[in-house]
């Protein structure tokens, strides 16, 4: 019988040096689409997939972060005095129960197998889940829940996957695919970053992962990979090596890269766009511009 998936691991130690000045005092966690932090849409994805415990892997700086998800009294009261009951229901949406969010520290930026090694205390002998908010993700059933459905079916180590163009394999874990059953795909390797020529296909590694307690066993190694990192990706491919079963889950939903300008840029226009109190308004403003560019070339 499979393990259930209660808990999940968050890296946010990251300096979010992409998004300076901005990030010299906001986590970069902290900055939005819209008018909802990166952290919180993971946090929502995370529940929606029955996650429980919530284990953040943070750095000197964050303090912003921690406070973002405790009760604001104050705020609250003034919020209930002028009857702006809907925004008083999106703030409480924003708080967590006192035990459910615990906090670890990744002294050194060692790549993401460190900072996922740093919360084995608090995984103990469990499989858990590693969400990446940069990686922001749109679709109708959140995909964490998605990879939790399709888990309950294999069980073993489920990462997210899509195809990227190939010239981009060098940015990500890249896997080598065995076998397909819809949406799941059997992995027989991983390589991470590959040169385009080197990449056995351009199914790509996204920020979403279901993984066993023996991954966090072989993180115990602590083996330097690409870049000279602690990279996840080794310690999953790890377990092919030793017969154990790892599978790709291609995603329903659309992924937006919020670790680069561009792609946060793109998320927030599609977001805006959403949201029915904006659209209207945004998309004409976009429309406008659009035809102001058009005629100026």
């Amino acid at each position: 019988m499979k393990n259930k998936v209660t808990k999940a691991i968050f890296p946010v130690a990251g300096l979010g040096t992409r998004f300076l000045p901005a990030t010299k005092s906001i986590p970069k966690e902290i900055l939005t689409l819209v008018d909802r932090p990166l952290i919180q849409y993971a946090i929502d994805e995370a529940r929606a997939a029955g996650i429980k415990e919530f284990i953040f892997v943070t750095s000197r700086g964050k303090s912003a972060l921690e406070d973002y998800f405790d009760d604001a009294p104050e705020l609250e009261t003034a919020l209930r005095k002028k009857n702006k009951d809907d925004l008083l229901q999106e703030l409480k949406a924003t708080n967590m129960e006192s035990g459910a969010i615990a906090y670890v520290r990744q002294n050194k930026p060692l790549g993401l197998g460190h900072a996922v090694w740093c919360a084995r205390r608090l995984v103990h002998n469990e499989p858990f889940a590693v969400i990446l908010t940069d990686d922001v993700i749109a679709a109708e059933k959140p995909c964490l829940q998605q990879m939790m459905e399709a888990y309950d079916e294999t069980g073993g180590n489920i990462v997210a996957a899509m195809e990227v163009p190939r010239e981009k394999t060098s940015s990500y874990g890249v896997l080598d695919c065995d076998s397909e059953t819809g949406a799941t795909v059997k992995v027989k390797g991983m390589v991470e970053k590959p040169a385009p020529e080197d990449a056995p296909s351009n199914l790509a590694v996204i920020g979403r992962y279901i993984l066993t307690p023996k991954v966090m066993q072989n993180l115990n190694k602590m083996k330097s990979g690409a870049g000279g990192e602690i990279q996840l990706t080794d310690a999953i491919a790890q377990e092919i090596d030793e017969g154990n079963p790892v599978y790709g889950y291609r995603f329903r939903g659309q992924r937006y890269d919020c670790g680069t300008k561009a792609g946060f840029l793109q998320a927030t226009v599609a977001f805006g766009l959403q949201r029915p109190d904006l659209k209207d308004e945004f998309g004409d403003y976009l429309t406008d511009l659009m035809s102001m560019r058009q005629a100026a070339e």
